[in-house]
């Protein structure tokens, strides 16, 4: 198989022609290693390969599995492959060496996956884009000056340059829709205790994050929530199992009339640009040609308040991660140590005590109840993926005048340290305001490619369904993908 054979394929393309005997498990790893070691340099959007065990385990395949031979990248945070280093973008684990497979690609070994290594991710996943010190920033393969977006953009980019079909991504405030959005993929997170997590954590942040994929079809995110889909008694959050096929969905269109609430002005009252407004109407509009009743209208959240409880969790998170790793090191972490963000929120979080990381919760526990509500009246809610295109690799870089603010967070007060960690995320947040709320209230929600910007690059719409409801978002984009507004890029870099 050459490689412009196998681009032309989804993931569940290529497992049927394996089925078929037509293409074998090795030729496909020859195909993805080889595309793997013209485009990567370029891209940048693998840290870690592992292309000798690939070959040794293709024997231990099981042959009957779903997907069997199809090449597989994870990401390099969360999804641990046993015996290989897990650096979450950070220097400081450059030899975190895992024991143990997550449960995460336990399943997706189960699946009949090879695993080819790991894909690039902002340090600790804290990112929207994907411009680690250590490793470099990954390159959108649409136009090598932008960025995929993060954190799960190494994933994003190792898709759309042809390395793989599907690759592993997480989300935790946007990090898979935001690099769906921005390279004109489809980018699912599931509902909160959807798919498996650990072993050694039942959450990850306090059930804002999550593990899943990303894709190119909508058959192949149906496909990959059939298999990774779970009931996991010892996590800390479950959900009751999907007893139908999500697969099934695309042979089964919507026939009642939906009610969608819309909405293209940012929640934290940032800009949105006439783009990214624009190819959420033109959805308005085939989604009323399709007979559904479409109503602009906004939840009654604060996405301010939302917001600062969402970055006092991730303060709490990032100083207990570091005072993990000085147990485990046997070494005081300074600040030469980290990326500047991951050190502000590590130095904020030293501040934050019990009844502030309880407040926060509460806040997002109010969110969430005012969702369920809102759901009462709209099945789903629209709005754009992101507020613009992707941002140019170094735009969102800190300014000098804010690296200084950061050097010197150790010696302001709490409530100066988080002024300063809003203020921090603010360029990069008004690229990406629409997506952290259904990381805090727990929906599902899903980035389809719909339109193109000015410069050709993707822009996407979001939908988010009450929790549990997985199957009315991929049954509505089995439909959408079938429009003539889907805009799913081909295969890009021609590198022949």
């Amino acid at each position: 198989m050459d490689f412009k054979h196998y681009q032309a394929y989804d993931a569940t393309g290529l497992a049927q022609l394996v089925k078929q005997k037509q293409v074998s498990a090795q030729e496909l790893l020859q195909v993805s290693m080889e595309r793997m070691n013209v485009v990567n340099p370029l891209v940048n959007a693998v840290v870690r390969t592992r292309e000798a065990k690939a070959y040794e385990e293709i024997p231990h395949l099981d042959q009957s599995a779903p997907l069997y031979g199809v090449p597989f990248l994870a990401k390099n945070i969360s999804q641990a492959i046993k015996g290989e280093v897990l650096s979450s973008g950070s220097r400081l684990l450059d030899n975190n060496r895992q024991q143990r497979d997550s449960h995460y690609i336990t399943k997706i070994r189960q699946a009949g996956f090879q695993l080819l290594g790991h894909t690039n991710t902002p340090e600790f996943g804290l990112k929207n884009i994907t411009e680690p010190n250590y490793y470099g920033p990954t390159r959108n393969p649409i136009n090598l000056n932008h960025s995929p977006g993060g954190s799960s953009g190494g994933a994003a980019s190792a898709i759309l340059s042809g390395i793989v079909p599907l690759a592993g991504a997480s989300d935790g405030g946007g990090s898979i829709r935001i690099p769906a959005g921005f390279t004109g993929l489809i980018g699912l997170k599931p509902t909160r205790g959807r798919t498996p997590v650990g072993p050694g954590a039942g959450r990850q942040w306090q059930g804002a994050s999550i593990d899943f994929v990303l894709s190119k079809t909508v058959r192949d995110t149906a496909r990959m929530l059939d298999h990774l889909q779970v009931y996991q008694p010892e996590a800390a959050f479950n959900v009751p199992l999907y007893h139908d096929h999500y697969l099934s969905l695309k042979d089964r269109p919507i026939k009642h009339k939906l009610a969608i609430a819309y909405s293209t002005t940012s929640p934290v009252g940032t800009p949105v640009t006439k783009e990214a407004k624009e190819a959420v109407l033109a959805m308005v509009d085939l989604l009323t040609d399709l007979g559904h009743e479409v109503e602009e209208t906004l939840p009654p959240i604060n996405g301010v308040d939302l917001m600062h409880h969402y970055y006092v969790m991730n303060a709490g998170e990032m100083n207990k991660v570091i005072q993990q790793l000085e147990r485990g090191l046997q070494k005081q972490i300074t600040q030469e140590d980290l990326d500047p963000f991951t050190y502000a929120l590590h130095e904020t979080g030293k501040l934050i005590t019990a009844a502030d990381y309880s407040i926060s919760l509460d806040g997002w526990d109010e969110a969430s109840q005012k969702m369920h509500h809102f759901h009462h009246t709209y099945d789903l809610y629209l709005t754009p993926t992101n507020a613009d295109q992707a941002p140019e690799i170094g735009s969102l870089a800190p300014s000098s005048a804010m690296l200084s603010q950061i050097k010197n967070v150790s010696h302001l007060n709490k409530n100066a340290r988080l002024s300063l960690i809003y203020d921090m995320f603010l360029p990069s947040l008004t690229y990406t305001p629409f997506t952290q709320l259904a990381n805090l209230t727990g929906q599902p929600a899903i980035s389809v490619p719909v339109g193109l910007s000015s410069q050709q690059l993707p822009l996407g719409c979001q939908f988010m369904a009450p929790k549990g409801r997985e199957d009315l978002l991929i049954q509505l984009s089995f439909q959408l993908e079938e429009s003539s507004i889907w805009r799913t890029p081909s295969v890009v870099l021609d590198v022949t």
